[in-house]
């Protein structure tokens, strides 16, 4: 095959003139903080997910640490999540002061498993988080009814999970618990850096909304704005996690075009289905299995038994020889040495996550990509598969 002269990304931001537009209007409004935007972005998106409450914010890992600070989290607690995910679901935990607790994963999908997590339960448990993984739901029915027969709470860490439903078809984040989304420039829906936590629950909303400015009863914009006061209470010992207006105009332009660019996404994940099914050596993560996948993620599995290469030098290759960008989702969290050294997890204590681990490889996937893009990954992995076949 042709190799492309140009080194193809592994994800390339999407967007248009609606983007820009929102962007400048915001430049030129004047609110460069949390202002009208960040407020109809919270609306909008609360409205998508079918939620009724939503919160803009600067980060997902924003919203994970403000929720588990609303839901009482501190020192001797335990909270269980999953290792197949990024720091920040586990960070989090660690910053209240409580325990990270990890319950393996299903081997085929990379989803938290309820059995796992029902393992893990003891008298110190206060929480679960589960992980929304590669843009599919977890098993929610599931571990709710684990968390409701403990006493325990539900924090879904949902950054992968913009337009992911769950098995009944309901938007993930219209939930009783607390949902946190990320809209990270890789995201689905991007803003650069951002994120949004949704819930129902009324009571949690209120304390949540007020931690997340500086615990101030009234917000800057309100104060600064016409109809405003200069007044305010700090009712909290809050924190700084707002989103931007210029960041919020982003959202509002990404919101409109998401169904366009999940459509991409879809098209682009069937192409990859239908290219890698008859592969040797070659196996991809289940869609699904329940609600609908949001495409954040497409991985391929490089299975030993079927080819003489190992994971990472199929990796060197794509890079280096095909000009195409990858990622690894994710090392597992106990496997980092800060998880090693303070909390005495080994390898080999999550065998699930550690051998999936150790044959993924994240493939563009991305509205940005061309239909030849596409089709040159393909070309590139089936070439590769067949030169390492055993």
């Amino acid at each position: 095959m042709k190799i492309r002269e140009e080194f193809l990304s592994y994800n390339k931001p999407c967007f248009g003139q609606e983007e820009l537009d929102g962007v400048v209007e915001s430049l030129k409004s004047g609110w460069w903080s949390k202002g009208p935007k960040v407020l109809e972005f919270e609306k909008r998106f609360a409205e998508y997910v079918g939620v009724k409450h939503a919160i803009a914010l600067n980060s997902c890992t924003a919203g994970l640490f403000l929720g588990l600070q609303v839901l009482g989290v501190g020192p001797g607690d335990e909270v269980i999540t999953t290792p197949m995910t990024f720091c920040a679901s586990s960070n989090t935990i660690v910053h209240c002061g409580a325990t990270p607790v990890f319950a393996d994963v299903d081997p085929e999908t990379g989803l938290i498993d309820p059995k796992e997590i029902e393992k893990k339960i003891t008298p110190r448990t206060k929480g679960i988080v589960p992980v929304h993984y590669a843009g599919r739901a977890c098993d929610m029915d599931a571990i709710n009814a684990i968390a409701k027969k403990h006493g325990l709470f539900v924090l879904e860490d949902a950054a992968h999970a913009v337009y992911t439903t769950y098995e009944n078809g309901n938007m993930v984040g219209n939930c009783d618990n607390i949902a946190a989304f990320s809209f990270y420039a890789t995201k689905n829906l991007a803003t650069g850096e951002g994120g949004m936590i949704t819930t129902n629950d009324d009571a949690l909303y209120e304390k949540l909304q007020v931690l997340s400015l500086h615990g101030m009863s009234k917000g800057a914009w309100n104060r600064f704005s016409a109809a405003g006061s200069w007044k305010y209470d700090v009712v909290e010992a809050g924190f700084k996690y707002n989103m931007t207006d210029m960041a919020a105009a982003l959202g509002l332009a990404q919101l409109d075009r998401l169904q366009e660019m999940q459509n991409k996404r879809e098209e682009f994940a069937a192409v990859y289905n239908q290219a890698f099914a008859d592969v040797k050596g070659i196996s991809v993560l289940p869609d699904g299995p329940w609600g609908r996948n949001a495409w954040h993620l497409y991985m391929i599995k490089i299975e030993r038994n079927g080819l003489a290469i190992s994971r990472d030098k199929f990796i060197r290759l794509l890079n280096e020889e095909y000009k195409i960008g990858t990622g690894v989702h994710y090392i597992p969290v106990p496997l980092h040495p800060f998880y090693r050294i303070n909390y005495g997890t080994r390898q080999g204590d999550y065998p699930n996550a550690e051998r999936l681990y150790s044959q993924i490889i994240s493939i563009p996937l991305n509205p940005s990509l061309t239909r030849e893009d596409v089709d040159y990954v393909c070309e590139a992995v089936r070439e590769i598969a067949q030169r390492f076949s055993k």
